[in-house]
Formats: structure tokens, sequence, C-alpha cells
């Protein structure tokens, strides 16, 4: 069997003894393998054979003495080459959108080299899933050609994990001299050494992003500082903290920007002109962007008495956004934009989302749109796509197309009342009827909203009156998506879907147990549908608890995901779903866009071959960068909110207990939606027992204790704004109805002693 091998040896030049290569021929040797190379395969490779071995080993030993060679007999590499398969973690992504990795261990002087990160094979894809920034992946390195800005570039072989990297924290200098970071992480409880001189630029009280690196080969991880964000204590840091802290790409590359100057020409397109139809853009009042425009009219057919005809239209992006372009990658990379209280983290170029793509009022656009025909119980009969040129007769924000519907018009609202606004309203319900038939989950989570005044700061912090406006819009874009999803479906055409799945078995089982101890029973229906959940919630209306249990609710469902399996929409109970009308701001939109124009044969900008093989994979991508984009909003608004309650400390507020644990009670501001912490220690004189049945904790001697859905009174002690932290004191007394005696086979569980307020 002849032995396969990386390299021919060279002529030798001066070995040290006979038989043995030059130090030159293995340099080479080493150079131009495609794998680890050690003693083992040197000896191989050379033919090397009885007292020579020993001579080898001498021989390497020397190259070693001489800096020639690093590493070990098994492994062996000039220094400065990188492994024939390493670990390494992505790092950024390149001026090209490309991802760029360094080796995790380089025990080398001076910085890491950085290796293009290529394209791997789908069915390496498929296994490792969506790569971003921060992830560590295992790969095959190889060396590439010309001169290119990388020497090297590297193949996933596998996505590996590991402890969390590339966080936020603060400089703090230490009082024996060097350096540590306190990280912003709430759940993060401990600090981390900085390494010597790898502090950057950074002083003592900056805010910084750190990577984690061992201190050696068994020692703990240390800190190293790759940027430098400022001061912590500017509340105008706070939403680029989370833009770092998650590494969501907030600059676009070069060439997706040059693409933006070479987009196609509106004049170009061989669009139906529907111009005529005014249809109008409701959105809210500091909407950024317009990508649905609406319009109903009562429908004229005989056949269908009191049915109306509504028409849906969204901003044409697959007319500029083309698949495999840059501007596509980098879209796909964001997945969504990302919608702080002071920005916003485009998933587009401003040009296209701000200005080309947005529904302006009187201005011409290409437009996807849906014509859909529904009878006078809200019921669709059919429905037709269309690429359209339209022009927006209007833009009303929610509250002045409300205003006007309540007989409060203004000079411009006035002129839409009759011819407009109210064949909206009325279209609306008709489709209400129909709505309340299929009984969605009725979910009622007012959202908190921050105002900042003219400098950037937090103002106020407020939950906006939910509106019919609102919930017009909502249904009617609602009906678009169904329609999206059945008409690919009819035309067997593959597509991302919006999928809820029902709870699962665990998470009912423990909304059950809760439910019983407030006297609510969830049925135990072999087929569970969200209008069961609806008893529970209109049970719920009048009592202190109705938003703790709509909370709970919400947490027992499934999280939607965007998959190319259909698996239905639990919460809406639909049968099919399939986001459309959003494409300036959803990737997943767009996709549906490119699939309805290739399914439909409505002109350039469908869906690839490509695109259409990989949706797999692509779900998985933007369903995780929503999960990222989720995360950063909330932390950013918990972060804000502590700025604004920092310097109120010593004040008392009305809360509700929103969960309970061993450790201590969790509580919701009532004014502000704020979150907050009371140890179990400073809860009273006695010893307090947790009871998870009860979901409350019972004081040992008196039976009083505090129970999930409370209403209660807390004083703000310590807020730490930077992790978003705010730890408060119980005001109020314990009640027997915040749970009674102690539930048997509760005593030998973990006793919380009070010290006292």
């Amino acid at each position: 069997m002849t032995k396969r091998r990386d390299a021919k040896p060279a002529a030798r030049s001066g070995p040290l003894k006979l038989g043995l290569p030059s130090k030159d021929d293995i340099l080479r040797f080493i150079e131009t393998s495609h794998e680890t190379v050690g003693k083992r395969e040197i000896t191989r490779a050379f033919g090397i054979k009885g007292g020579d071995r020993i001579a080898l080993k001498a021989l390497l030993q020397e190259m070693t003495d001489d800096g020639l060679l690093s590493g070990n007999r098994k492994g062996l590499k000039p220094p400065g080459k990188l492994p024939a398969t390493g670990v390494f973690d992505i790092i950024a992504r390149d001026a090209d959108g490309d991802l760029v990795a360094e080796p995790v261990e380089w025990p080398e002087e001076g910085a890491r080299p950085r290796v293009l990160v290529a394209e791997a094979n789908e069915r390496r894809r498929r296994e490792h899933g969506a790569l971003g920034v921060s992830d560590r992946i295992l790969a095959r390195t190889e060396r590439l050609d010309g001169d290119g800005k990388y020497s090297h570039a590297v193949t996933v072989l596998k996505k590996l994990q590991k402890e969390k990297a590339r966080a936020l924290g603060i400089l703090r200098a230490e009082a024996r001299g060097g350096f540590r970071i306190d990280p912003i992480e709430k759940r993060e409880m401990r600090t981390f050494r900085v390494g010597v001189d790898r502090q950057a630029a950074a002083k003592d009280g900056d805010l910084v992003r750190f990577d984690l690196a061992r201190g050696g080969r068994l020692g703990p991880p240390e800190a190293v500082v790759v940027d430098v964000l400022g001061n912590p204590q500017d509340q105008r840091q706070i939403s680029l903290v989370a833009i770092h802290a998650h590494g969501i790409p907030d600059v676009f590359p070069p060439r997706a920007l040059a693409e933006v100057e070479k987009l196609p020409r509106l004049s170009d397109a061989p669009l139906d002109d529907w111009r005529d139809l005014p249809l109008i853009t409701i959105d809210p009042i500091d909407a950024r962007d317009h990508d649905d425009a609406v319009h109903a009219t009562p429908d004229a057919d005989a056949k269908n008495p009191g049915g109306w005809i509504v028409t849906v239209a969204i901003a044409d992006v697959s007319f500029y956004v083309r698949p495999g372009t840059a501007l596509d990658k980098e879209a796909r990379l964001r997945g969504n934009s990302c919608y702080f209280p002071d920005r916003v983290v485009p998933m587009l170029p401003e040009r296209i989302s701000n200005d080309l793509c947005s529904l302006r009022e009187l201005e011409d656009r290409p437009a996807l749109a849906v014509r859909m025909i529904f009878d006078a119980n809200g019921k669709k009969r059919s429905h037709t796509f269309h690429r359209i040129l339209m022009r927006s007769a209007a833009k009303l924000a929610y509250q002045h197309a409300q205003d006007a519907i309540d007989g409060k018009t203004t000079v411009k609202t006035a002129l839409l009342l009759e011819p407009i606004l109210k064949p909206l309203w009325a279209a609306y319900a008709a489709l209400c009827k129909a709505r309340d038939e299929r009984a969605p989950l009725n979910l009622e989570l007012p959202e908190r909203k921050i105002l900042l005044d003219d400098k950037g700061y937090v103002k106020d912090v407020i939950v906006p009156e939910r509106l019919a406006a609102h919930r017009l819009i909502e249904e009617f874009m609602i009906q678009a998506n169904v329609a999206a999803a059945e008409q690919l479906e009819a035309q067997k055409a593959r597509c991302v879907y919006r999928i809820h799945e029902p709870p699962s078995r665990e998470k009912l089982d423990a909304l059950r147990i809760f439910l019983a101890t407030l006297s609510m029973k969830l049925p135990n229906a072999g087929n569970l549908q969200a209008d069961h959940f609806n008893g529970i919630l209109a049970q719920a209306k009048t009592t202190p608890v109705a938003d703790l249990v709509n909370e709970v609710v919400l947490r027992s469902q499934s999280q939607a995901v965007y998959s190319p399996e259909n698996a239905g929409h639990f919460g809406l109970h639909l049968r099919r779903y399939a986001h459309f009308t959003s494409p300036i701001r959803r990737y997943a939109d767009l996709l549906v866009h490119r699939a309805l124009v290739r399914a439909l044969g409505l002109g350039a900008g469908g869906a690839s071959e490509e695109e259409t093989t990989d949706l797999d994979q692509i779900s998985q991508r933007i369903s995780e960068a929503e999960r990222r984009a989720m995360a950063a909003e909330r932390e950013t608004v918990d972060r804000l909110i502590a700025f604004h309650l920092a310097d109120r400390i010593g004040a008392t507020f009305p809360a509700r207990i929103s969960g309970v644990t061993k450790s201590g009670l969790f509580v919701r501001l009532k004014d502000t939606g704020a979150d907050g912490f009371i140890p179990a220690s400073t809860l009273g004189h006695e010893y307090f027992h947790f009871s998870e049945t009860a979901r409350a904790l019972i004081g040992d001697r008196s039976g009083l204790g505090y129970r999930l859905g409370d209403i209660v009174s807390v004083k703000l002690v310590e807020a730490v704004p930077m992790a978003g932290a705010l730890r408060f004191e119980m005001i109020s007394e314990g009640t027997k109805a915040s749970g009674g005696p102690i539930p048997p086979g509760i005593r030998g569980q973990r006793r919380m002693r009070g010290r006292g307020r």
C-alpha cells in the first residue's frame, strides 16, 4: 500500500547526517502540507529509519531552539504558521460583508492573523446552521493564491459551543496595579482580570467591549479589551451598548452602498398603473418608513350583498433588492430592522427604506398588492396579487384616523372621512365577525414606550392607548399574510411560513398548576385551541391579576419562528400564514415577495433557485436574528428605565409581584413597567418558605406571605443602570390571601430568613 505524501521532499542540501533531510527540506514540507505535521509524518515522508530517527529528533530540537519551529513532536510548524485544522473565533465582517476569523490559540507575539471564512458546502451549512460574529468554529485552513488582503481562508467543519465572548463591561483600575472588568450583564456575577497590556486605549471607568482568553493552559479566563465605547453614564450610549453586545451589524459595507447607486429605474418596470386608487398609509406618528397602504370599497357584485373589496399594497422591495447581490446578503445577515428609542438599525440602507420603498404621500412607488373580496360576515371569497405602480393619497397617524372616525376631524381628515376612512372601518367591522368566529388568542399586553427629550435623554415612560385604528391595520395585514401563504401553496411554490406551534405538555402542566392557585381551570382538552386560553383571559379580566394572567399565558406559548415547513399558527388559529407585509424591515417578507413574483410570473426580482433550495438555513438564520433584535431592544428599554429611576432612590411605587423564586420576589412597577427584585432576606423578621404550588413566599410563624400577582407597594433602594437592574424593598405587609397557612409538604423546603427592613 502506497502512503500518500502531501509534498515531495526536495533535494537535500547539507543534511546533519547521512539519510536526514536538510532544515530547508523540513520547513518546505511543513509549509506545503495540508495536515498536521509531527515527527512521525516527517519520518514517513523522508523514509527515515533506524538510528536516523534519533538524529532527526536532535535536528528538530535544534530547529526549535533556533526559533525555526514551534510546537511539539506531534504538531510542528514554523512560528506564525496557522495550523492545518484548528479552532477559530469569528470576530467581524469586512467591507465586503465576508466573515473574518482569528485562531483561538496563538502563542506567537504580535497580532493574531486574520483569515477569511469560506462558504461551506450545503451539507455542512445544514449541520452547523447560520454563522455570525462571535461564533466559534472548528475549521480547515487553506492558503490563498494571489495578493489579496487574506493569505488564508478557513472552511468550517463544525460550529462549537464556547463561553460567552465579546461581552461588555466597565474597566476598573485595581489598587495594586492592573485592571479588571465588571461585566454589565445582570446574570454575570464575576469580574475578569485584564491581561497585561490588553486594555487597549481604555481608561478607568470606560465602557468597553471585551473578549475572553485563557490566562494559561489551566488558568482562569482573562479579558482582552476589543473596543472602547466611552462614558457608560451617558444614556445616549445605551442603544449602542446593545448593538455591540449582540453583534448587530450597524454599518453597511461599501459594496452594498455602491449598489444603491445602480438600482433599477422605476420607469423601466412593467407595472399595472393603480395610481388612481386612493390607497392611504396609517402608521405611528413617529414612523420613519411606510411599507403598507390600504383601501376598502363595497363590492358591487349582486352575488355578494354587503361584501367588501379590500386592497393591501406593500412596498415592492424585490424590485430593487435582487437575490445574490451585496444588498441582499447584508439584508439576510441583519434579518430585520432593530428599533431603539433613539435610533433604528435598518435592514436596508435609508435610500431604500426611507425613500425608494417608502410609500410617501402623493409620490409614485412600486408595490405588490393583494385585492381581497370578503362577504358581509368577513369571510374571504377570493384574492388576486398584482405588481403595481401606486401613489399614496394620504399619510395618517393612527390617532388622527381614529379621531376622525370619532368625530374630531382636521382639515385633512375631513376630506378623507366619507370616501376612504368610513369604508375602511365598515370593512373592518365585517372582518371582525370572521375573526371572532375564528377566535385567535386574545392577549392584552401593553407595551412600554420611552419618550426622549430634545437632547436624547429619557423624559417619560408611557403605555400608549391601543386604538381601533391599530386593530384595523393589524387585521388587514393578517388577511394579506394569509392570502400570500394560500397563493404560494396553490402554486406549489416553496416559501417561508411564520409558524407558531401549540404549547408543550410541560408548559401546559405548569400553567394549570398556576391557574389552580387562582381558582381557574384550563380544560384538559385533547385538542386544545386558542379559544380555551381566551376563556381563562376573559375570566381574569375583572380581577386584579388580569395583567399577570395575560403574561403567564403568553409565557406558556411556544415561540413563533420562520420555517419552510408549514405547521400552522396556533395563536392566530390559522392553518397557513406567511409574513408578506413588511419587506422593508423583515427579510422573511422579502422572501415571500420574491416567491410570489417568481410563481406568478410578475417580472424581474423573483426568487433564485439557490435561495429556494436554501430556505431551511435562511429560516433558521432570520429566526435567530429576530431573537437577537428582541433581546437588544428589551435590554435597552430596561437600562434606559433604570437610568430614568436612578435619581429616585428612596421613592415608593405601586407594583405587582411578577415572579416568585426561592431567593426573592420579582416586581413590576405599575406606571413604567420597570422590573426589579426584592431579596427574600429583606422581607421580614421571620423565615420565609417558598411554595412552588402556591407561587408564594410564606412566613414561617405568621403564615402571611407574598404571592404571584399580588398588588404591593415597594421602595427603590438601588439602581444599576448599565445592568438594567433595580433592587426594591417591600413596604406592604403580607396577607393570608397571599398564600394562607403553609401548604402541606413544604416545611422541608429551603427557608429564607428575613432580616427586617
